[in-house]
């Protein structure tokens, strides 16, 4: 197969014979979904609560979070194979359930460390892989022809849960307790999530949708492609490199994001409040690097789009982060670490279904997605180890980002596979 075969864009996608504003659902949905689990961002409201009426240490607060990170991770494997097998509904429900069970558990049973880490940890945890991996399949299936920008939609949704999430749970704390506000989010979110599962369906065999896209260097189209197997894709190199680079972007973001307001009172000199502010205005470029970088990615290529997001994070890492010694520097700093961040999980649907086809999409994406939860565990990681030498620790961070950029400008699409019309 060359090179000209495997980069064609077939004109063959018509004009759509599902109307746009009644697939709009499946990606409004998605955004309610996505919302609601992007909740976990604001752990480090919770964290000094827990700290400080349980005795619980810093690294101890912090598991409950990693631990939810790498459960959640896993899940999507084995929801994502559901899925495509039985189609989202069920499997997004469940998914609203157990999260929402698992926030309510965490506030009947989190008293305790290993109550907390089973009820949050594991049970929301494994509700989040369902919740997550449903609306964004569903979505890239009705916009093939829009997949980036769709895609980067649903995704807006997990950045903007940390803004309302980091506003609305202190409050609730403040009324009500740190445990009773588990038990609070967990029924609201628990209802949201199943309701808006229930709408999601893929669309019928046949379907035509959109119009003819553009080509890009790098970027496959959903009809000239062949449709890989999740044991096929394991065979290709493609996939270790993607893993790889969304690894280190993935852990840079989530190392700055685990630390902000620390890093901002130790490093800027901010009050805990003026700390609490950047991690506010870092959650709203968070999700407006989901959609930017998704809309960015249909026009320029999912490849260069990871490039470009791996440029900015080095340059603020070696001459924004290490000079931030007032509110206004950390906050563009931290913020386009956010924005960078939110690239790297907006585009990253849309490079699975154009490198790997989308009829295994649920559960390709989730083998994909693994690196996202070892970053969760690792990024943090270095936060806790680097603890106090901030200035260092971004300079380490710059030259891992030098690394994923490397390993992204590497990566090419699979070949040798005949391309075939989706599934």
């Amino acid at each position: 197969m060359t090179a000209e075969t495997k980069h064609h864009i077939d004109t063959t996608i018509g004009t759509s014979s599902a109307a746009p504003l009644k697939r709009l659902r499946y990606p409004l949905c998605g955004i309610l979904m996505v919302l609601c689990i992007g909740n976990v961002y604001t752990w480090s409201v919770f964290r000094n609560p827990l700290m400080k009426t349980y005795g619980w240490t810093m690294a101890e607060a912090t598991y409950p979070f990693q631990i939810s990170i790498a459960i959640f991770a896993i899940a999507m494997v084995f929801a994502g194979r559901w899925q495509d097998k039985s189609g989202p509904r069920p499997v997004a429900m469940l998914g609203g359930i157990l999260f929402g069970a698992g926030l309510i558990l965490a506030g009947l049973f989190g008293s305790t460390l290993m109550g907390m880490i089973l009820a949050f940890g594991v049970v929301a945890g494994i509700g989040m892989g369902g919740t997550y991996v449903t609306p964004l399949a569903t979505t890239i299936k009705w916009w093939p022809d829009k997949r980036g920008l769709m895609a980067g939609l649903v995704m807006l949704g997990m950045g903007a849960g940390a803004i309302i999430g980091g506003i609305g749970a202190p409050l609730l704390i403040d009324r009500f307790g740190v445990l009773p506000t588990l038990i609070i989010l967990g029924i609201i979110i628990g209802v949201v999530i199943t309701a808006a599962g229930a709408v999601l369906k893929t669309p019928p065999p046949g379907t035509v949708f959109g119009k003819p896209v553009a080509t890009t260097p790098g970027q496959i189209t959903p009809v000239a492609q062949y449709q890989f197997s999740p044991k096929e894709m394991l065979s290709t190199l493609s996939f270790y490199f993607i893993w790889v680079a969304f690894l280190i972007g993935c852990g840079v973001g989530l190392m700055v994001i685990s630390q902000t307001s620390p890093i901002g009172q130790e490093l800027a000199g901010l009050t805990p409040l003026a700390a609490g502010g950047a991690i506010t205005i870092l959650s709203i470029f968070n999700g407006l690097g989901r959609l930017g970088f998704g809309a960015i990615s249909d026009k320029i290529g999912r490849k260069n789009t990871f490039i470009v997001a791996f440029v900015m994070e080095i340059l603020t890492l070696l001459f924004i982060l290490p000079y931030a010694d007032s509110f206004l520097t950390y906050a563009i700093g931290v913020s386009l670490i956010g924005f960078t961040y939110g690239g790297f999980m907006g585009v990253m649907p849309s490079i699975t279904a154009d490198y790997f086809g989308t009829k295994n999409i649920g559960v390709n994406y989730a083998w994909l997605y693994t690196a996202w939860g070892a970053a969760g565990i690792l990024g943090p990681m270095v936060g806790v180890m680097m603890k106090g030498a901030w200035v260092n620790s971004f300079y380490l961070l710059a030259g891992i980002c030098v690394v994923g950029l490397i390993v992204m400008a590497l990566t090419k699409p699979p070949d040798g596979r005949q391309p075939v019309t989706p599934v």
